[in-house]
């Protein structure tokens, strides 16, 4: 275990440039359980500052989708756009200090980077002058008087940090000692020159400023962590701990993107998916309890997580096993919880009236959802592959039909079959299968031709639980009623 010695905040800063998408829910799920596990704080701050693309919309769906997995703040949210004098007091301090320096650099300007973030040359220090592969940047050359005197005329200049010589290293809580020679790095831009603080220098002020005790992000941002350090002991503050998590893949092993299907968590939201679920999924993308167990509640993850059950390698999303997940959670969800879910999904596809009673009780749902929840993956399957047992509005399913519905003999079996189910004094489980094998055998066909028609007219399917087991939620009226429409689309069918 990480030894702790004060109480630990984490934090989640997304930036509201794009909905909460699966890494992020993943990213402020891990911070959530450690915070909770180790009785800490989470904090939740909006990295607002790329007024270009970031907007109060994407702002609200970040919460959104937040709230939906049931993941809580306890501090915030904080954002950026609202500290902006705090991140240029600290680099002021950073210039005066000489741990920064003015960079005067157009941003065309060769490897340099100039005026904004980034550039891909090398880092500058005043012992590399005279060098015949002299930095990019000679702008950290500059004697402090022609520094001042170019700012005071006016001239547009950024803060960028000087990089210190030779080798670093940090610690990864899970990849271990992470070491990186500082020649490989550039000096980086803390200001720009229009005010606005880059990535590094804001979160690391955030941090220092809100008590952050430890770090926890994708394993993307490993190589923004020593230039992070660097700025932290510059400013003579602890440096918090670092937990990379592990990428997330598609199935190709590529990484996550639209082409895998949806990213966005709210996407999953209204594709009928429950948070519950998506929530023990998104758990074990990345870590592990230490054993085989897949099926957790919220409480126990919490009591479970630790930051050691995070693995090195990247995680791998399937929507196939998001499926599983969803529908180990309505199977293991109480009978009065589940005829709410199925009875608000189809109220809300319009199966069945948005207001007002529901067409049917209480014990004949709960007969229907009890029959058909082993098949089920999450709330839309009951307004879809199981709607006709909730309404009798439904079609067959064209490939069933085709499949199940066109031999010839059907057209005279299934209305004989019909009379006998109509003169038959019970109709139970027993007694209609009973009918139906006694009545193939005398028409001389396989008990499964019937079986396979069957199913389809009582469930538009040709894949749905035992036709007999159906019959008795559906009841004698409307198996009968559906066996006579049956009759009629054999009989057209047959006259074409």
């Amino acid at each position: 275990m990480t030894e702790q010695t004060e109480q630990v905040r984490v934090r989640f800063a997304p930036s509201p440039t794009g909905y909460l998408h699966v890494g992020g829910a993943r990213t402020a799920l891990f911070n959530w359980l450690f915070a909770r596990h180790s009785g800490g704080k989470f904090v939740l701050r909006i990295e607002d500052t790329d007024f270009a693309r970031s907007s109060d919309e994407m702002v609200e769906g970040i919460l959104r989708g937040m709230r939906w997995l049931g993941i809580d703040w306890d501090e915030g949210p904080f954002y950026q756009s609202r500290r902006l004098d705090r991140y240029r007091e600290v680099a002021a301090a950073l210039l005066a200090d000489g741990h920064a320096y003015r960079c005067f650099c157009p941003p065309e300007k060769p490897g340099g980077g100039g005026l904004e973030e980034g550039g891909a040359g090398r880092k500058n220090h005043p012992q590399d002058a005279g060098r015949e592969d002299a930095p990019a940047h000679m702008c950290a050359l500059l004697p402090p008087e022609e520094s001042s005197r170019r700012a005071a005329a006016g001239e547009p200049f950024a803060i960028r940090f000087h990089i210190p010589p030779d080798k670093s290293s940090f610690k990864d809580i899970v990849f271990g000692k992470i070491e990186i020679d500082n020649a490989t790095l550039e000096d980086f831009v803390l200001l720009r020159s229009d005010g606005v603080p880059t990535y590094h220098l804001g979160v690391v002020v955030d941090d220092m400023d809100m008590g952050i005790t430890h770090v926890i992000r994708g394993a993307d941002h490993i190589s923004n962590t020593p230039k992070q350090i660097f700025l932290y002991r510059a400013l003579g503050r602890p440096v918090p701990e670092f937990a990379h998590l592990p990428l997330i893949l598609g199935p190709d092993k590529q990484r996550l993107s639209k082409r895998h299907g949806a990213t966005s968590v709210m996407a999953y939201a209204e594709e009928g998916y429950e948070p519950e679920a998506f929530f023990n999924f998104l758990s074990l993308l990345g870590w592990s309890p230490g054993d085989d167990r897949e099926l957790l509640s919220r409480d126990e993850l919490v009591a479970l997580f630790t930051l050691e059950g995070v693995g090195k390698a990247n995680a791998v999303f399937g929507v196939e096993k998001l499926d599983w997940f969803n529908g180990q959670h309505l199977r293991n969800m109480p009978a009065g919880g589940l005829r709410a879910l199925a009875t608000a999904e189809l109220r809300k596809s319009g199966v069945w009236p948005a207001a007002g009673d529901a067409p049917m009780g209480p014990a004949a749902m709960d007969a229907a959802i009890g029959l058909v929840k082993p098949r089920a993956k999450k709330a839309a399957d009951f307004s879809g592959n199981f709607r006709a047992f909730f309404t009798d509005d439904f079609k067959y399913d064209p490939a069933a039909a085709a499949k199940f519905l066109g031999e010839p003999k059907l057209k005279d079996l299934v209305p004989a079959l019909l009379g006998k189910y109509e003169a038959a004094p019970d109709f139970t489980l027993q007694s209609t299968e009973e009918a139906l094998r006694a009545h193939a055998e005398a028409g001389g066909v396989k008990a499964g031709l019937l079986i396979n028609a069957l199913r389809v007219a009582l469930t538009g399917q040709g894949v749905a639980p035992g036709l007999f087991e159906v019959m008795q939620v559906l009841g004698r009226r409307k198996t009968l009623e559906r066996l006579r429409r049956l009759c009629d689309y054999l009989s057209s069918a047959a006259g074409k």
